[in-house]
């Protein structure tokens, strides 16, 4: 009897909006908020003629809470799935301690005020491309795409690509070809970073009825297409290098890590299926997240502080 009073309780509160605000704060998703900080802030600092060090901290912030608000409208859409995925039901609404609708309350107004802030304080450009990002991810990632086809993260991925050049158009107020190969690096690195982590959760998509590819096509293939993704990444990564935006700090740590990422996908192209799949995904899941993030780094290190490495045999 008290078992069922504590939980018509906690319901109650839920719904009469007293969750605390660790809970709000997790509907912005702050990890993938944090990456998509850090990618928007290399676009910005590799972009050529710099920007205004409040100008910058205004059009981070907005990027900030639009991203923010774009994971909140996912948990938002996608409540009932993440219900049955254990690596998602303890988020803050299927756990009960935020209703959908205060979740779309918050996340709606954090998402059309940072568009609003973002043109009036810096630019329009930026604004509009912060703008469709939002759209794009909500819309066409997590409304038509997610439940409905295998290539979701393929197409949807575009979303997540997009901060580099949203931080290049608040520097410069354009979009140029070196921000969108910012974009193109990132697009062609989501589907192997969420095909592995797919992988090790086929479970979880297969319940919750989200056709990620493991779930459609098979283990095998899935491995397939992540050793022809992460080939491709390998290459594309050194162009910001051979276009001349990037120097020779850049250069090694790209080839370096490229050649890590491709070993890595090659384990999970050789692993038998079971347990030795399971482990080889999760080694490049992980290795994945460091890839980029180093990758950015290096640009910012180098192009941000003005070092290069300059190597020299004697």
């Amino acid at each position: 009897m008290s078992n069922v009073s504590v939980n018509t309780t906690h319901e109650s509160t839920a719904s009469a909006g007293f969750g605390e605000v660790a809970d709000y704060f997790a509907l912005l998703k702050p990890r993938v908020m944090s990456l998509v900080v850090f990618t928007a802030l290399v676009g910005m600092v590799v972009a050529p003629g710099g920007i205004h060090p409040v100008i910058a901290f205004a059009s981070l912030l907005c990027i900030a809470v639009g991203a923010g608000a774009s994971g909140a409208l996912n948990m938002w859409y996608e409540a009932d799935i993440d219900a049955k995925m254990s690596r998602t039901a303890g988020r803050p609404i299927p756990a009960g301690r935020i209703s959908r609708g205060e979740a779309l309350a918050f996340a709606m107004p954090l998402a059309v005020g940072s568009v609003l802030i973002l043109g009036t304080l810096v630019n329009w450009v930026a604004a509009a491309l912060l703008a469709f990002t939002i759209l794009f991810y909500v819309l066409v990632y997590t409304v038509w795409l997610k439940r409905r086809t295998p290539q979701n993260i393929v197409i949807g991925g575009a979303a997540g690509a997009l901060p580099p050049v949203v931080g290049w158009a608040a520097a410069t107020g354009t979009v140029s070809i070196d921000s969108l190969v910012l974009f193109a690096i990132i697009f062609i690195w989501t589907p192997p970073h969420f095909w592995a982590l797919a992988l090790f959760r086929t479970t979880d998509y297969t319940r919750a009825g989200i056709p990620m590819l493991p779930v459609v096509a098979g283990e095998a293939t899935t491995k397939k297409h992540i050793l022809a993704y992460s080939a491709l990444l390998a290459p594309l990564a050194m162009v910001p290098w051979m276009m001349g935006f990037a120097g020779p700090l850049y250069a090694l740590v790209a080839g370096i890590l490229g050649a890590m990422f491709l070993y890595f996908a090659g384990r999970v192209f050789m692993s038998s299926a079971g347990s030795q799949t399971i482990s080889a995904s999760r080694r490049l899941f992980t290795f994945s997240i460091l890839y980029l993030f180093l990758i950015f780094a290096a640009l910012l290190v180098e192009q941000g502080f003005g070092l290069e490495l300059t190597l020299a045999w004697m």
